[in-house]
């Protein structure tokens, strides 16, 4: 009777495993597709910089003195030679005053020697003095000019530094900061002191924005910006590309370009100092034939080696081990109804760290740029490192990290590059649907959307993801009995 029972049992959970894994396959693929389709595509490269005005002009003052008057204030709008500043002109009155009694003097020395110089002259005709006291008294008249000239200078100085105690603004425009108070001193002993900054025109700046290196090969002189500031965050600003500085800016080994953007401001509504979020437009397209970047990003999935029935009931029950698609082509995305499965996209790639292999890390790198997607600084700046220290050799002798340009992709955009991509066909021999590989050429890319220059028409489906039901039965500990209780075969689910 017992071996009955146990025989019974058996056969049970059998026909239990029969009847779950004949039911319905816990990994039936379900593909995510879409359509060729027609749009506009525009390729830009981002960049940060500070709104400035186009011209800065930095009014100071030459000479040292207390600050007796001041005309112009912060914001006050000012012409050229207008007065904005009066320093206390006493010390220097004085020294005028002083200058001119110089030469007042020097002037009297000088008509007494030239009388002396002509009564010696016709004493030496008439031979009555002798050549000595004569040349000394013509050597006289000549020390006293040149004493009338250095005097006369003096003057000259102490009149220039007079007059300097009156500050002039030397440009047309608004004064956006003013560093002095009436009564305060100002020495200019090895520097000019700064009194104030004036913008020569609100109504034109400019962006000086830093672009990388590995986008600054496809920003050109003249190209159009759109651009953002935190102050109006809905409203988009235009400026156009005007300069690309050739000198590089080097901070934490990541170097960056000085992009000088020219901006109208008619309305002043931009302010200097602004931080703006400018997008350089390199590349655009019209009604082009274009895919989600998805579909370059989709990678078939490794199946599954566990195809025997046995394998898959040891799987089931915790005891057997299943090999899986990788798991940097799957994450979970939304449950499906049954509370018990979930859907997993294998499309995707766990984020670079810069830890990986630097072999794997430059693939990676190569596969993000041929997607048209931006690299972050930080690891462009690890691959340098890479570079430099040996650990990697740049391709056919050159090129490197910044070779290939970086999330613009514009040096790209007048040759397509060739890629693989998988069409879902109908007319597989199975009769289902299933992905094949087309090679196809693509264009430029927004960040979204790439375009499609061969190798695809609209309308066509291709795949950008693939599906497959996991069911999520919870593994029981090493060692426990599969036929124990708390459901261990079915149960573990929440």
């Amino acid at each position: 009777m017992k071996w009955t029972i146990v025989m019974v049992a058996a056969v049970a959970v059998i026909a239990g495993g029969v009847w779950y894994f004949a039911g319905k396959d816990d990994a039936t693929l379900q593909y995510q597709t879409a359509l060729v389709t027609r749009g506009d595509l525009t390729q830009v490269v981002t960049a940060t910089g500070t709104l400035n005005p186009v011209t800065n002009v930095t009014v100071g003052s030459q000479i040292s003195g207390i600050i007796q008057t001041l005309y112009a204030d912060w914001n006050s709008p000012v012409k050229a030679n207008q007065v904005v500043a009066q320093l206390d002109p006493a010390t220097y009155k004085a020294a005028v005053a002083q200058a001119e009694g110089d030469l007042a003097n020097s002037k009297a020395n000088l008509e007494l020697n030239e009388i002396q110089a002509k009564r010696s002259s016709d004493l030496f005709t008439n031979n009555l003095i002798s050549g000595s006291d004569y040349d000394t008294a013509i050597a006289n008249q000549h020390q006293a000019q040149a004493m009338v000239q250095i005097k006369q200078a003096s003057l000259d100085n102490a009149r220039v530094n007079l007059s300097r105690c009156t500050i002039y603004s030397p440009v047309d425009g608004t004064v956006i900061s003013r560093n002095v108070d009436v009564g305060q001193t100002v020495a200019a002993s090895l520097s000019a002191p700064t009194l104030f900054i004036i913008a020569n025109d609100l109504a034109q700046m400019q962006i000086d924005s830093n672009v990388s290196e590995a986008d600054i090969g496809s920003v050109e002189e003249g190209q159009p910006v759109t651009f953002t500031v935190d102050a109006f965050p809905d409203r988009k600003f235009t400026g156009r590309v005007m300069q690309i500085r050739n000198s590089p800016i080097t901070v934490q080994n990541v170097v960056t370009y000085d992009t000088v953007i020219g901006v109208s401001n008619p309305d002043l509504k931009l302010r200097p100092g602004m931080t703006a979020n400018a997008s350089i437009i390199t590349a655009q397209r019209s009604g082009g034939l274009k895919i989600p970047n998805a579909a370059l990003r989709f990678r078939l999935p490794e199946p599954s080696t566990n195809e025997t029935f046995a394998a898959r009931l040891l799987t089931k029950v915790g005891l057997g081990r299943e090999t899986k698609p990788s798991a940097t082509n799957t994450v979970p995305v939304a449950k499906s109804g049954d509370t018990n499965k979930t859907e997993v996209a294998a499309n995707t790639e766990t984020p670079l760290t810069g830890n990986e292999p630097p072999q794997e890390l430059f693939r990676r790198v190569q596969e993000m740029r041929d997607r048209g997607e931006e690299v972050p600084a930080e690891i462009r700046a690890k691959l340098r490192e890479l570079f430099q220290s040996g650990a990697l050799q740049r391709p056919g002798g050159g090129g490197g990290s910044g070779a290939r340009g970086g999330g613009g992709s514009g040096s790209r955009g007048s040759q397509p590059a060739s890629r693989t991509i998988y069409m879902l066909a109908t007319n597989a021999p199975s009769g289902e649907p299933a992905p094949q590989a087309v090679r196809v050429k693509t264009g430029i890319s927004d960040g979204a959307y790439t375009e499609i220059t061969d190798g695809l028409k609209e309308g066509d489906v291709v795949v950008t993801a693939v599906k497959f039901m996991q069911s999520q039965v919870a593994t029981p500990p090493a060692g426990a009995s599969p036929f124990g209780g708390g459901g261990g075969f079915r149960g573990g689910g929440r």
